[in-house]
């Protein structure tokens, strides 16, 4: 593991000057790091604007750069102006990752950075994941994959590092909570954005609400069912106010990607 750091900081350090893709995650909050560790002030964070990201998502992702005086570009990004997006095709990641990495690689070009770089990691090449392909026909470097790091060891070496980050549950943008073929809307993405942070603020962490027409389908770890059916009444009068006609647990428990078993 410390040998695949090493690694990683050369491999930053050789290409000279480098923005980040921020958006507040395990990953790209360790890349970040490493970047600054091995780049000093030629590693910058960009972070994409959009109504796929949530917002405590965008807020930690600013809190982070300001607390470690890291500059910041937000650029904004408008996924949903692209009619192939909104109609959320099973490729769908594939053009969303197109539409923000073209305009992170257009603001390096003006900021005289010549290489963007992200934050995949071993792990994510064992899930149906399109947006990698479009990252590298863009020629965007992914310094954790070129490492070998895996997830694993990314949490592990960030609890090193004293990152607040390294314990925190995987996320994913708000547009992999509704099912593909059914489109997207900023309605429909603000009513999961609000779903999921009324189960974050009675503790519950690593989840999803899917969104299939008015069914909202929650999906937690197996351990915390219990936890939820003690405050189902107050979960399901609050996510009926939002807009749902029908709160649902799923019993198969939290799984990342699950839209993605109806592709099988």
């Amino acid at each position: 593991m410390e040998t695949k750091y090493k690694a990683l900081l050369d491999n930053l350090k050789a290409l000279g000057r480098v923005a980040v893709a921020f958006s507040g995650g395990v990953d790209s909050t360790f890349l970040l790091m490493a970047a600054r560790e091995a780049l000093s002030e030629n590693a910058v964070a960009f972070t994409a604007d959009s109504c796929f990201m949530a917002d405590r998502e965008r807020k930690d992702a600013h809190t982070f750069c300001a607390q470690h005086d890291i500059p910041q570009l937000v650029l904004e990004v408008k996924p949903l102006a692209v009619e192939e997006v909104r109609k959320n095709p099973a490729n769908r990641c594939y053009l969303c990752k197109k539409e923000i990495f073209q305009t992170f690689l257009d603001a390096a070009k003006e900021n005289s950075i010549p290489f963007v770089v992200e934050g995949s990691n071993m792990d994510d090449l064992g899930d149906y994941r399109p947006g990698l392909q479009a990252i590298a026909e863009l020629g965007i470097r992914s310094p954790l994959r070129e490492a070998g790091l895996t997830k694993e060891e990314i949490r592990l070496l960030s609890k090193k590092m004293n990152l607040p980050t390294w314990d925190k549950p995987s996320f994913a943008c708000l547009a992999s909570r509704i099912p593909y073929g059914d489109e997207i809307n900023e309605d429909k993405l603000a009513m999961v954005d609000r779903a999921e942070q009324v189960l974050f603020d009675l503790g519950f962490d690593q989840l999803r609400v899917r969104v299939h027409g008015k069914i909202a389908r929650i999906e937690i770890e197996p351990e915390h069912f219990l936890q939820l059916l003690e405050v189902k009444d107050q979960v399901n009068e609050k996510l009926r106010a939002l807009g749902f006609s029908y709160v649902t647990m799923d019993l198969a428990g939290f799984r990342s990607g699950s839209l993605n078993e109806a592709l099988v």
